[in-house]
Order: C-alpha cells, then structure tokens, then sequence
C-alpha cells in the first residue's frame, strides 16, 4: 500500500476515522479516567489553603501523567515541572511528523478544581461521579480536567491514521481556578521549550449549543476580592443601638452604590467598560441568531411572583450575548459576618463582608481595575467606617486580564469549518464568553504572531463551579476529533 501524501488535505474517510478513534477512546478510557478524576477534591489554592498538605492536587497531576504515559503514544515525553511554593504543572511533547514544519502547537488545560457549592441533585454530589445519558456529572470533568486526555487522544487519533502534525506540547497548570497566579513563573521557566508558538490550542471554554463547534474570540476579565466595612468592636443590641450605630451593611450597601446601579445592574464608573470592536458585534448578532431565546432561557430561572420563571435583564438576544461577553458585572459570590438565620438574634453585628467578583470586558487591564476599585471602595469612608478591599491577586496582576482574539488566519478559518462540517454536520460558529482564561492573555503577549483555537465543552445548562456540573459526552467526542482535524490542517 502506498504511503500517504502529506500534502493532501483531509479526505472524508480520514475525518470520520478520526471521528471514530475519538468516539471509542472516549468510552474505553477518558470516561473512566474522568470518574477516577471527579471523585477527588482537587481544590485551587484560592479554596484550599493547605493544598499541599492534602495531597490532592498531587493526586490528579499523578493520575493525568500516568495515564498519558500509559497510552505509549510513540515519540511524546512527559514531565511534572516543579517550582517551589507553587502548584505543580504537567508538561508534555511530542515531534513533529510534518516535514519541514518549524512550529510548536501548544495544547492548554488544568486541573485544578472550583469548591463543591450547594444545591445538588440528591442523586449527584462535587465528589461523587455519576454517568447517565451521555452526561459526566462532578465537579472538574468539564472545568477542565477532561482536556489533557482529549487532547492525548486527539494526537492518537492522527497517528493511528498516519496523518503527520507539528510539534506539539502540552502545558496543563493546577492553578487556573485561582487566577492562574503560579502561571507566569512556568511560562518564563518554560518559554525555551515552547519553541515558536504558532497555535495555542485551549480547551477551557465554552459552547453555544451542543450542534456545531463553537470557537471562543473573546473572555473577560476579572478582579475579585474581599470588600469588609467594620463599625464595631462587638455585636451590640440593635434596640438599643441602632439609630445611633449605622448599620455595616447600610454603609456596605453605600459603599457598592459607587460602583453599580442596583436598578440596573450597570457599573457606574467609565474606566470599567470599553468600546466593543465592531467585528466583534457582528460575530455576536450571528451568534444571536443561531442561540435565539436560549441565549438567556438557558439558565435555571426560578419561579417568579406571578408562578411564570423569573426574568432576565434582557429577552435581546443580541444585548444578552453583549451583557455577557463585553459589559462589566458585579456579583456578590459570599459573605461574611452574619449569623445562620436559626441564631440570628437582635444583634447590630460588628462587620459586614462580601467576596465581590467583578468581570471586566476583554479590553480593559486587570491590574489598573483593581486599584482602581480599591480606591473607589475605600476613600472617604462614610461614618469613618474602616472599609478595606483587598484583592485576590498578587502584586502587579491584581486582576486578570481579558482577551481578544486576533484575526483568523485562513487555513485556520477554514479548517474551523471543516472540522465542524466533518464531526457536527454543521457550520462553524462565533462566540465570546463571559469566563477568564488568564494564560490566552500571557501567551499572546508572548506569542503574538499565534493562532489561538480556544474551544470547550460548557454549553447550556452544564453549569461550571455551580451545583450538577456535567460534561457533555457525545460533543467532547465530536470536539476532540475536530481538534484532531485542525492539527492535520496546520500548514
């Protein structure tokens, strides 16, 4: 039999095989590996101050190496790189197949874990795997502890194909759900064998349907932290005291009318927001016309006053998919100095806190709208109050950054499309999301002539670092064999 010549393009055959790899390998060794993975708490730094003395995150990186190892894919090493004090990360690499090719494509994931949250299904559990129709639930099989084994296999699947590739390296951190803080120590340890980046391939997002591959051209920013007002020593009758002692919450509630419109929702100050490059408009009425209504129906609304669902802030399916992708929000993720409602007594309590989290657009810096945000929380305490805000991040990277992706080279626009005609049946399609991936900022800085293809299985209703969390199967499948597809692409 004659060899294969490199230099054609993908033919029908090729993609349904690669189509078929990914579909048995799924089901032979990522489901079961990803049950292994769910059932261990591996909680970021940011949930799990004593990380290291657990053990967990050591558990999954060791699982993760070993099962990559144990698939003896011909030419991939793989190492742990460790940098004292911080989380560990899996990196791996395999030569390229494609003659003449000097390029490395960089494969992106972790493993790292948001906490367990409340309200899962009596049947379901953080920590407790289940799989039924084609759903993966537990926390971190979508976020993302699924990409390291797809992308494997994404690499398998051309191999057992004889399809030639680039370089390719995988950089999987444990630290992404805390701000990817450990990050950049790695990328500069590491930057000598990255070698010359032409395509970061990242499979921490998202989708809009489960009908078609869906590629990421923007993400959000975020600053997020502990804002705290204290007024006094010591809880205090609130009889005798209020009226006299203003309420920490009153003066928090004061505090927060800085920075948002409660009637609206829209942040106040100009310096969050930014102009939305008018491409990016474009993509998202597209978006808006494949999503329709689900582009707010998705969520899990409860009931309203009147016994219909509870509405949203828009039914524009056009200003919903801004509001998400390119407006900045402020959500209130926790709190601190109340009594659980069953003790709650007639108590003017000392303190009020909240952890705010605050998603910027994808042109606006983290850093610089974090000190801004501390300046506007803090200055001119109402009542001389002590109000503090103190921010997740470290210095200089206070925030994380946003990002923008930069335009489609192409070849790679056009194996987009194929790949999704070959492994959905369906055109490509275009979408911002609303979460922070801080290491596509760092790389394309680093990187900034590269292709990024950032991709994920979080479409509707799977429910990320909330309760139910799922993985979606049948799409990590099709997702897999289209990433496969877009390597054999690569000129």
């Amino acid at each position: 039999m004659n060899a294969r010549d490199p230099n054609l393009p993908l033919q029908p055959d090729e993609a349904t095989a690669l189509g078929a790899f990914s579909h048995r390998r799924w089901d032979e060794a990522i489901v079961p590996a990803l049950t292994d993975y769910i059932a261990i708490p591996a909680k970021s730094p940011m949930f799990d101050a004593d990380w290291a003395a657990h053990g967990h995150i050591e558990r999954v990186v060791r699982d993760a190496a070993q099962w990559v190892e144990s698939r003896k894919v011909p030419g991939l090493t793989l190492e742990v790189v460790r940098i004292a004090g911080r989380t560990p990360v899996l990196f791996f690499e395999i030569a390229g197949t494609k003659a003449g090719s000097t390029d490395t494509i960089v494969a992106y994931g972790h493993l790292d874990k948001q906490p367990e949250f409340t309200g899962w299904r009596n049947d379901l559990g953080p920590w407790t795997p289940k799989y039924a129709d084609g759903l993966l639930y537990g926390r971190g099989g979508a976020d993302d502890g699924y990409a390291v084994y797809a992308t494997v296999t994404a690499i398998e699947a051309l191999k057992a194909q004889g399809l030639p590739h680039p370089r390719i390296v995988g950089l999987i951190e444990t630290c992404e759900e805390s701000g990817s803080h450990d990050l950049p120590a790695y990328l500069d340890a590491l930057r000598p064998r990255l070698g010359n980046v032409s395509l970061v391939v990242c499979l921490d997002s998202g989708a809009g349907n489960y009908d078609q591959l869906w590629l990421t051209t923007s993400l959000r920013g975020m600053v997020s932290g502990v804002l705290k007002v204290e007024i006094l020593t010591e809880g205090v009758h609130s009889g005798d005291s209020s009226g006299v002692v203003p309420s920490s919450f009153r003066i928090l509630r004061h505090v927060l009318d800085r920075l948002e419109d409660s009637a609206t929702g829209r942040l106040l100050p100009g310096f969050f927001h930014c102009d939305i490059p008018a491409d990016r408009i474009a993509q998202v009425q597209d978006a808006a016309k494949i999503l329709g209504d689900q582009a707010w129906k998705t969520f899990p609304w409860a009931c309203g006053a009147d016994g219909t669902a509870a509405l949203p802030t828009t039914t524009d399916p056009v200003e919903a998919l801004l509001n998400r992708h390119w407006r900045p929000t402020l959500s209130v993720t926790g709190a601190d100095g109340f009594s659980e409602l069953k003790s709650a007594g007639n108590v003017l309590r000392p303190h009020t806190a909240f952890k705010l989290s605050l998603r910027l657009p994808p042109l606006v810096d983290g850093n610089e709208a974090s000190v801004k945000l501390k300046a506007l929380l803090e200055d001119n305490a109402p009542y001389n109050a002590k109000v503090t805000f103190h921010p997740d991040g470290r210095a200089g990277a206070l925030g994380a950054n946003g990002w923008n992706a930069p335009a489609l080279a192409p070849w790679l626009e056009s194996a987009l499309d194929s790949a999704s005609q070959a492994q959905f049946g369906a055109p490509v399609a275009y979408i911002g999301q609303g979460g922070t991936i801080p290491l596509m900022s760092m790389l394309q800085q680093g990187f900034p002539s590269a292709q990024m293809m950032v991709c994920g299985v979080l479409g509707p209703k799977s429910n990320a670092h909330g309760p139910n969390e799922f993985l979606h199967v049948p799409y990590a499948r099709k997702l897999t064999a289209a990433v496969a597809q877009v390597i054999a692409a690569h000129p």
